[in-house]
């Protein structure tokens, strides 16, 4: 197995193995049950939109914590035009929408697997599947997959308000094309993450923790064996679940990685650029949070700590779909019985 190219790294990606020379997983069928303009926001549940006009940012850094392999920097002042981004990533709720309405297969679905965070998973689960061996946390979990996020047995009862995972680059495209979108460029993402602060390295400032208060889900405590989860959650949290930057965007740093239009370099074409941090980012090990930082995956890779979301034409007309609802008002997945994996006891073995 491998991970996207690590050349002066510190160490390798903690972020999201590669589904590119893995490992044959035994999946067998999967069932399928600065000074600008103030942005304006239309409310449309969690498909708020934040208009930003157009204007110039100073992108990249080159502070002596950034990973300089992942071409962090150099510091450069780019144009950007007026868009329309999403404000919070696109949830599993809005992802079924789009499932019901078009049939989509994702990735995980046609290849019968994904990698899935091994402090989720049952010991004989945890025990039987196969893992990257620069990144012995994840397990490649047969079923694992949107509807499944940690296999057979998993649901997402309690997440429709969480960012949809086990994506890859090619259905979060599909999904933001039927919504009248488009994945957001990567200078377009860093722009609307900065919430127009100059060079800060996270979107509200440059503290992590401004007077003690968490602005942001990572991994706290020693990675990868114990997360003490001072900012209330071990896994995905709501889309909704901390304040927004300046210009209204949630979750831009932590809580899942989010997908861009740009492939990593014109040598790497395969790879697409994955913006953001997630639960697992540790100061420690990864440190990728920061508002600046980047890495990439191949477009068919797929994980538990990764998403998206969409930005949309200035002047077209978005589509905006409600769910689809089941006789109790959730939207209709599959038939498991309710779990919470991310909030259940575990050891800290992985």
């Amino acid at each position: 197995m491998s991970s996207p190219p690590s050349a002066g790294r510190a160490h390798p990606s903690c972020c999201s193995p590669s589904r590119f020379g893995a490992a044959a997983v035994d999946a067998g069928p999967v069932a399928l049950a600065l000074t600008r303009p103030a942005a304006r926001t239309r409310s449309l549940g969690y498909d708020t939109r934040v208009a930003l006009p157009g204007g110039t940012f100073r992108m990249g850094t080159e502070d002596a914590d950034a990973n300089h392999g992942d071409q962090e920097g150099p510091v450069r002042e780019v144009a950007v035009e007026a868009l329309v981004i999403d404000a919070y990533a696109v949830t599993t709720a809005r992802f079924a929408a789009f499932v019901a309405d078009t049939g989509h297969r994702t990735e995980a679905e046609r290849h019968g697997w994904s990698y899935v965070f091994a402090r989720f998973l049952p010991g004989d689960l945890r025990r039987i599947s196969p893992r990257p061996d620069a990144t012995p946390w994840w397990c490649g979990v047969q079923g694992a997959t949107w509807r499944t996020p940690e296999g057979p047995g998993s649901d997402l009862e309690g997440r429709w308000d969480h960012p949809v995972t086990h994506v890859g680059w090619s259905d979060a495209k599909a999904f933001a094309e039927w919504a009248g979108g488009q994945l957001p460029t990567e200078t377009e993402w860093e722009y609307a993450a900065r919430g127009g602060l100059d060079q800060a390295r996270y979107p509200w400032g440059d503290e992590l923790t401004p007077d003690g208060g968490h602005r942001c889900n990572i991994w706290q405590g020693t990675f990868p064996t114990k997360n003490t989860a001072e900012d209330g959650y071990t896994g995905t949290a709501p889309v909704h679940a901390f304040p927004p930057n300046a210009y209204g965007l949630h979750n831009v740093s932590g809580n899942v990685w989010e997908w861009c239009a740009d492939p990593w370099d014109t040598k790497s074409p395969e790879l697409r650029v994955m913006r953001g941090g997630s639960y697992l980012c540790h100061d420690s090990y990864c440190n990728r949070y920061r508002v600046a930082a980047r890495t990439a995956n191949t477009a068919d890779s797929t994980t538990g700590n990764l998403g998206f979301r969409v930005a949309y034409p200035t002047g077209g007309t978005a589509r905006h779909h409600q769910p689809p609802r089941n006789e109790d008002g959730r939207p209709p997945v599959n038939e498991r019985t309710a779990s919470d994996p991310q909030k259940a006891g575990r050891d800290d073995r992985i």
